[in-house]
């Protein structure tokens, strides 16, 4: 070994459901994923909490202001240059109303079918749908 390390880039996503289990999705504006829906979420700046940094992201790319709860879960994706540590919360609406910005193009609630049709015509981040199935976040 070379002794280089991989670059670790923190992050930070939110699965928010509405009360009749839907999940929240963005369609990213950017790169990576340009056009693909996913939950919201992006990197954790220097001196931000993952919790800072979650209801941050949520209010810039869905105008909603949320409380963090329980981690759900963590993935590690492909990154350009090292990996995305992604760490993902469940998360509570408290104020704002939806409306995508910043990376986010679109923002929809999605459930099981919808979502289940983005998986199956690739429209979907990779790995998402089997991620959320595999902890118990799937919407109804």
């Amino acid at each position: 070994m070379n002794g280089d390390r991989v670059q670790r880039i923190r992050c930070v996503g939110g699965v928010l459901m509405d009360a009749s289990r839907r999940l929240l999705l963005i369609r990213r504006g950017r790169e990576p994923g340009r056009g693909l829906w996913s939950i919201p979420g992006g990197k954790v700046e220097p001196g931000e909490s993952d919790t800072v940094a979650l209801r941050r992201e949520m209010r810039e790319e869905t105008g909603l202001e949320v409380v963090v709860g329980r981690h759900v879960g963590s993935v590690e994706r492909p990154a350009p240059g090292g990996v995305f540590d992604i760490h993902d919360y469940r998360c509570s609406v408290t104020g704002g109303d939806l409306s995508p910005g910043d990376d986010a193009d679109a923002a929809r609630w999605v459930d099981l079918a919808i979502f289940t049709t983005l998986r199956d015509t690739d429209t979907l981040v990779e790995g998402l749908f089997e991620q959320l199935a595999d902890w118990g976040e799937l919407p109804r």
